[in-house]
């Protein structure tokens, strides 16, 4: 059967093109999007702020790697058809008995390495599948791979020994940084959570933690444990304020992407006998405890509807076009696209 798939040919550019799928594949289900979540790497494509080079080589290909959609067709029992599932972004063709999934490198990932969830249906392994529960909204499903993304950061905390976090501090305050925020206070309820930003108006959301300004930070200030939120050309700074404040003995895990090398005070984190783990992306599993979260806290999925910004309907390209156009007028929270193509 046929399929329209709707690809970024290059900057600010969507078109549609037209690719055969088999029902015939053992493993395979077909899924037709319901709700998908714009992501700034999307943004970085869409707008080409990604090097020329990158570019090049990556498009034509379809965005968005943040959807949950509805079962059309299953050639396995596991999934029934009208089942709302959210979609694994990473597609992996091998295993490793100690390295996880997201971090090989033969896996690819939608909306990077391969074309992401914006098609009119998809085929793709039930593995890559995890059912919705009632309790969780449709539209807010939208969220549960970034959330899965803060499960994956967090559980990095655990790999070199069970930390002592009475206080864990967050670097950042945008989508990322909440919503790690809105994890941890779930997983860690007896710590504290202290979130480092710079803009009074997002650190406003953050209600439910305690909020240091960076360009404040207290004399005397510490924390057991850091999740780096923040990337880009201001990660070299939250980076250095991390291990200033961490306590001895620490974990930095480092999520905030960064297109250019950053400098790290090396004789700082010896000094301190610190470990930073890099994090990236999510695995099933992931999914999973987002989603068991979501089903189970109901204070979790009401600080989670505060990050969406604009629920808008796509009938056309054009459709598409102005999410990607809205989103980036946004300085917080995230544009959710209710697919009707």
């Amino acid at each position: 059967m046929f399929t329209n798939v709707y690809r970024l040919t290059r900057v600010k550019q969507i078109e549609r093109v037209t690719k055969t799928i088999t029902l015939q594949e053992n493993r395979k289900v077909l899924v037709r999007p319901l709700y998908l979540s714009v992501c700034r790497a999307d943004e970085r494509y869409y707008s080409g702020t990604r090097d020329s080079k990158i570019l090049a080589r990556k498009l034509p290909m379809a965005l968005i790697h943040e959807a949950v959609g509805i079962v059309e067709y299953s050639n396995e029992s596991t999934y029934e058809v009208g089942s709302l599932v959210a979609m694994i972004p990473n597609h992996s063709f091998e295993h490793d008995t100690l390295v996880t999934d997201n971090y090989l490198a033969t896996s690819k990932f939608s909306s990077s390495s391969e074309d992401g969830f914006l098609q009119e249906l998809i085929s793709i392994d039930y593995e890559r599948l995890v059912k919705i529960p009632n309790e969780v909204p449709a539209s807010l499903s939208a969220l549960i791979e970034v959330a899965s993304i803060a499960v994956q950061g967090l559980k990095q905390l655990q790999r070199v020994m069970i930390p002592r976090i009475r206080r864990l501090g967050i670097w950042g305050d945008g989508n990322v940084a909440y919503i790690t925020a809105v994890i941890a206070s779930n997983l860690y309820p007896e710590c504290e959570i202290y979130v480092f930003g710079k803009h009074p108006e997002k650190l406003s959301y953050f209600s439910f933690a305690h909020t240091v300004d960076i360009n404040e930070i207290a004399k005397g200030m510490w924390v057991d444990q850091v999740v780096e939120a923040v990337g880009g050309n201001g990660s070299e700074s939250a980076v250095e304020q991390a291990i200033n404040v961490i306590n001895p003995g620490g974990t930095i895990v480092l999520s905030g992407v960064s297109e250019y090398p950053i400098e790290i005070n090396t004789r700082k984190i010896l000094e301190k006998g610190l470990t930073l783990i890099g994090t990236s992306r999510s695995i099933k599993s992931n999914f999973e405890q987002a989603i068991e979260i979501m089903k189970a806290d109901p204070i979790a999925r009401k600080r989670m509807q505060l990050l969406i910004q604009s629920i808008r309907d796509i009938h056309s390209e054009k459709d598409i076009i102005d999410s990607f156009e809205f989103d980036l007028s946004l300085t917080w929270g995230k544009t959710i696209m209710h697919w009707n193509l």
